[in-house]
């Protein structure tokens, strides 16, 4: 790979990872109730799927399925930490949260079919 090439879906993975640990935090030391655990939840899949496309992506590089898994993921785990973080901060309606569900579902799907046809 050329310098300075970089790898979006990786980055982004760590991203997610470190806000995942953040998000951890407030809901150890800020949030109470329902909001505390819908923030578990969120840094929990959050935390998993960013790991996983840091892992996953360089292995996906030139492969149009696996590249395409892996942003189903992202897309997901955004949508459903997203709507998890807003509903626990901003009261709005996790209506977001199954349609994130069902990306990171597909997505890891969608790998399955990628690794099989390798």
């Amino acid at each position: 790979m050329a310098r300075g090439a970089g790898d979006l879906l990786g980055a982004s993975g760590a991203l997610a990872a470190a806000g995942a640990v953040t998000l951890a935090a407030l809901a150890s030391h800020v949030a109470q109730g329902p909001d505390q655990a819908r923030l578990h939840l969120a840094a929990a899949l959050a935390f998993g799927h960013g790991v996983a496309l840091v892992a996953l992506s360089p292995a996906t590089r030139g492969r149009r399925i696996g590249r395409t898994a892996l942003w189903l993921m992202l897309a997901g785990m955004l949508l459903f930490s997203g709507s998890l973080v807003g509903a626990a901060f901003g009261g709005i309606a996790t209506t977001l949260a199954p349609f994130g569900g069902m990306a990171m579902i597909g997505g890891w799907a969608l790998l399955a079919v990628d690794r099989w046809w390798g």
